[in-house]
């Protein structure tokens, strides 16, 4: 699986679309995925907009709950890299995160709409 290091700054606004949910490795038994050191993963819904182009919405997984993320909130995302994957005739573009945090600063990281 190739990976790619993303530069979050030419992303423009990011806010999160869905707060974190707990990534379901079985859906049956409803089994928290984890990562190799044990540690729940999460995942972010989160909408990027660049230069008045549309939203593109992009799922981001992370190790541990981020704290203090509500939808509709601006967000900084650290340590982002992009994983191309194919399995059979399927294939696309997973996100991976070492952090993703709240961005508060007054009123505007809880607006919701505008930008992005």
């Amino acid at each position: 699986m190739q990976s790619i290091p993303v530069d979050t700054a030419r992303l423009g606004v990011l806010r999160c679309a869905i707060a974190p949910e707990a990534k379901i490795s079985n859906p049956e038994t409803q089994e928290v995925k984890k990562d190799r050191d044990g540690n729940p993963v999460f995942t972010v819904a989160v909408t990027v907009r660049q230069d008045r182009r549309r939203i593109s919405v992009i799922e981001i997984a992370v190790t541990g709950e981020p704290k203090g993320i509500e939808e509709g909130q601006i967000v900084t995302i650290t340590g982002l890299t992009a994983f191309m994957w194919a399995m059979g005739d399927r294939h696309g573009v997973s996100f991976r995160a070492d952090a993703i945090t709240p961005v508060h600063s007054g009123t505007a990281a809880h607006r919701k709409g505008g930008d992005a």
